[in-house]
């Protein structure tokens, strides 16, 4: 299938590695530009010369922490200058750390929600009057099946994720007739830096190792098993495309089944 991506531009957060590193690289593989974001330079510009090597499409690195309103805006000013403008946007950021709800003060939940709910205000508000100027464009949220079904000890995650969902369901309202779609994306458990992260975390509070730790969390899900980057690349590099637009305003999950309510 062709998705119609050739001659698009893409914005993707957190790309040096894990998800955000699979998205680019299935977008650029689709024929997109591609500008990615992250905080730590080397990993990032490693990544970009590995995309552009392996699917020949322009891969532009920048150095940003979305969490920050400055580098934000920075940010979206270089793409536009660099790769003439913005088609697809992917909210992306790290998680927040786990822990129980009285463990955390104001300043904890300040910074969780700069990072998983305001970097995605910003950047969309940053990018929305090109795509209205284009009469299209596609804005694709990542947040977690946290905000379906609350995991415990993420109550950090839990709460922001939740935000972004009432955020992308808003602005598909309110973008619509202008061309532009908006989706949240809510990965399961894909084996990524992070979930190795949550592993390790709650091996060490139990006394379990990594390995007993990820075969329970895998007898949780239908599938048996973590899903992987790539899988969740192709959803969203669909959303993204000519073929997705007549979807917009949902919160599809990749989770191999894990989620169990009806919505």
């Amino acid at each position: 299938m062709d998705l119609g991506l050739t001659g698009r531009t893409a914005l993707v957060a957190a790309a040096s590695r894990g998800l955000g590193k699979a998205i680019a690289w299935e977008l650029a593989r689709e024929g997109a530009a591609v500008a990615i974001c992250a905080r730590g330079k080397e990993q990032l510009k490693q990544t970009a010369a590995e995309i552009a090597q392996d699917t020949g499409s322009r891969v532009l690195a920048l150095a940003a922490d979305v969490s920050v309103a400055r580098d934000v805006f920075s940010l979206v000013d270089a793409v536009m200058q660099h790769l003439g403008g913005i088609d697809i946007l992917v909210n992306n950021a790290g998680g927040p750390p786990p822990g129980p709800f009285l463990t955390f003060s104001d300043e904890d939940w300040r910074a969780a929600l700069d990072l998983n709910l305001l970097s995605a205000v910003r950047l969309s508000r940053a990018v929305i009057p090109h795509m209205q100027q284009c009469g299209w464009g596609r804005i694709i949220n990542l947040t977690s099946v946290a905000a379906k079904q609350p995991i415990p000890d993420l109550v950090l995650s839990n709460a922001a994720r939740s935000g972004v969902i009432g955020l992308s369901k808003t602005l598909a309202l309110e973008l619509a007739a202008s061309g532009i779609t908006v989706n949240s994306v809510c990965p399961g458990f894909i084996l990524t830096d992070r979930v190795r992260q949550l592993f390790r975390a709650r091996a060490e509070k139990e006394g379990h190792s990594v390995q007993e730790i990820q075969k329970s969390y895998e007898r949780q899900i239908p599938q048996g098993r973590l899903g992987r980057p790539q899988e969740l690349a192709a959803l969203v590099a669909f959303l993204a495309s000519e073929q997705a637009g007549y979807i917009t305003g949902t919160a599809i999950q990749l989770d191999g089944g894990y989620v169990r309510g009806l919505f």
